[in-house]
């Protein structure tokens, strides 16, 4: 049965002091080797959250300009032993972005756009028992811990205010970004320009 639904992208996220620790490779390697299923789903090869998704260790917390690389090119790696579970895109009108979800389900997820400049995905794998005080703030602390982000850098020419966000089948996320118009530009007719 197939199913797509709907996510509400965030234009403000008012959670404070969040993603203030970051995420370091000793931190990552340590919290790993300790990990089960869950964490290895999240952050494994080819997973948009891990921090080797780009070939080398990048903080997913630090915002990553994607479109600035073709994703043929930066997950060749990937695409060669199987683990390819991220793709985007740009074409003359959208920049698509689609993940894979680590088996954490939709409901988990949150997108945020920071300021019209940053995107923003996130949310828990794990959620606090018994009214714990840190379940309102888990994004401040060791977030890995408790849940996942990527924040993608948005190009200039993103039309950021109508960012999409559709899961399909509980399992591939889809961002879809439409670009600006600009008037008199020779791709595109009319138009607003923020």
């Amino acid at each position: 049965m197939s199913g797509i639904r709907r996510i509400e992208v965030l234009l403000e996220d008012r959670t404070p002091h969040k993603w203030i620790v970051p995420l370091t490779e000793d931190c990552f390697n340590g919290f790993v080797t300790k990990g089960n299923n869950v964490i290895s789903k999240v952050f494994g090869e080819g997973s948009l959250f891990s921090p080797m998704l780009f070939g080398k260790f990048f903080d997913p917390s630090d915002a990553f300009p994607l479109w600035d690389f073709e994703a043929d090119v930066l997950l060749s790696n990937l695409r060669v032993h199987g683990f390819n579970q991220v793709d985007w895109v740009q074409n003359d009108r959208d920049f698509v972005l689609k993940s894979e979800l680590p088996g954490v389900g939709e409901d988990c997820v949150q997108v945020c756009v920071e300021k019209g400049k940053i995107l923003e995905i996130s949310g828990q794998y794990r959620k606090h028992q018994n009214g714990d005080p840190k379940a309102r703030d888990w994004k401040s602390s060791h977030w890995w811990e408790h849940g996942f982000v990527r924040k993608i850098e948005l190009p200039e020419n993103a039309d950021w205010k109508k960012t999409e966000v559709t899961v399909k089948n509980d399992l591939v996320l889809e961002i879809k970004i439409p670009m600006k118009s600009f008037a008199g530009s020779p791709t595109h007719s009319g138009g607003d320009s923020e």
